[in-house]
């Protein structure tokens, strides 16, 4: 079982809310890529955090590296287009970020993938969502986050200096434009002790 995640005292009191998509931090990348922070986009972080962390069937995976099988440092959910979501404001939120993003975007989202960090030792290699169209086509994967911060690095594919974001509880993290087929992505490993990380990747069809 997870370990449970110590929220705020400040947090909405019970109260599950989504904010505006208004104040929003638009960062340029290179080669057509970006990504946009809402800081605080969630209120109630801590009872959906505690709602999804008894409620989603997580699973574990492993996966084959070289000559061996190995665990995949996380727990796993994925709700497919016909799928239900696991909180109705996770519904809520797709039909947020689809409306919002629509212009740019030009499709709604339709899928989330949920991974659950339960300390430290998780984490997430070096990656760009590039299974399907995101291979070849602009697309957006948009990040809600719940519990412990945790760093989550960029870096450019071409080689240079990457960036280091530190999504909190309830916060917002976009990324669009080339972003995966020019950009890779991680959450690395801490050996410092830290708290149990919920996220829900949202994304359009076909991107994974």
């Amino acid at each position: 079982m997870p370990a449970p995640f110590q929220g705020s005292l400040l947090d909405g009191f019970g109260a599950i809310e989504l904010e505006p998509l208004t104040n929003i931090r638009r960062t340029h990348l290179s080669d057509g890529a970006w990504v946009d922070l809402r800081p605080g986009w969630l209120r109630g972080a801590d009872e959906l955090f505690d709602r999804l962390a008894t409620a989603v069937p997580w699973r574990g995976e492993q996966r084959p590296m070289y000559d061996r099988v190995v665990d995949v440092p996380r727990l796993l959910c994925f709700y497919g287009e016909s799928a239900p979501l696991p909180d109705p404001v996770l519904t809520q939120a797709r039909e947020a970020l689809s409306e919002h993003y629509r212009a740019e975007l030009g499709e709604p989202f339709r899928t989330a993938g949920l991974c659950f960090y339960r300390d430290g030792r998780d984490s997430v290699a070096w990656h760009g969502d590039t299974l399907g169209r995101g291979a070849a086509q602009d697309t957006m994967v948009a990040i809600l986050t719940l519990g412990a911060p945790r760093p989550l690095l960029l870096r450019p594919r071409t080689g240079g200096a990457g960036l280091r974001f530190q999504p909190g509880h309830g916060d917002l993290f976009v990324m669009g434009g080339s972003c995966q087929r020019t950009w890779e992505h991680a959450v690395p490993k801490s050996r410092r002790a830290t708290g149990p990380r919920i996220s829900i990747q949202f994304r359009p069809r076909g991107v994974r």
